[in-house]
């Protein structure tokens, strides 16, 4: 099977000259340039560099197995798989839990194991598959964001940040709580703030009555519940 982008570049692209090998360095530097500018434009904890580095390298040593192939007359990718482990390793380190025990990073680590292979698929010439998981991975990140926060805005269950001024207010606020129509699943006591005198809680909701579920959103029960007096702050963990 043919590669169509390839045919309509030219049997240049498709042999492994130097003119080849500069055009899929510098497609691999472009294309990964857009991935870390959009992810450093929502200031990710890897942005711009860092994704140009990771496609750079899963490009170059799909090239360097390339040749070693021809060179020695092997079938064996071992450079582009020790990439892809040296790319899965490198996202690990991007996740992380913040103050308010929420898991972080995870989209970001996953795209760079992401644009690693699409690295490797520049590196190979298959320049179809390259365009067609280019424009989806870019998609994913940049347009998915808002119908995830549509669909989460109104689903039944949610997770919210809780800072109370006393912890006797605890109770004020459970009572609260099940006379609008919610459902406490779970409430655990953040550590994090122990000293602060704030008594800090994550609280897993779900809205049970049926008038919520059909008009309210998660946005505009917070805010709601940011008008008691006795919450210093309050919001929706994501």
């Amino acid at each position: 099977m043919k590669d169509p982008i390839a045919q309509l570049l030219g049997e240049w692209s498709v042999d492994l000259g130097i003119y080849s090998i500069l055009f899929r360095i510098g497609l691999a530097v472009f294309l990964s340039a857009l991935i870390g500018w959009e992810r450093s434009s929502k200031r990710h904890s890897a942005g711009f560099r860092t994704f140009i580095l990771v496609t750079l390298s899963g490009t170059v040593v799909m090239l360097i197995d390339l040749w070693l192939n021809t060179l020695y007359d092997g079938k064996i990718f071992i450079l582009s798989a020790v990439a892809v482990i040296s790319a899965t390793r490198i996202a690990t380190h991007t996740i992380f839990f913040n103050s308010r025990n929420q898991i972080m990073g995870i989209t970001t680590a996953v795209s760079l194991w992401g644009s690693c292979i699409l690295g490797i698929a520049i590196g190979a010439g298959l320049y179809t598959i390259t365009a067609v998981t280019f424009v989806a991975l870019l998609f994913c990140l940049a347009k998915l964001p808002d119908l995830e926060y549509y669909l989460k805005n109104r689903s039944n269950h949610f997770e919210i940040h809780l800072e109370l001024k006393n912890s006797l207010n605890l109770q004020n606020f459970v009572s609260t709580i099940r006379k609008l129509g919610l459902t406490i699943d779970a409430i655990e006591m953040n550590p994090a703030y122990a000293g602060s005198g704030l008594s800090v809680y994550s609280i897993s909701i779900s809205i049970s009555s049926k008038e919520l579920k059909k008009y309210k959103t998660h946005k505009e029960i917070i805010e709601a519940l940011s008008t008691l007096d006795y919450i210093y702050h309050i919001e929706e963990l994501a």
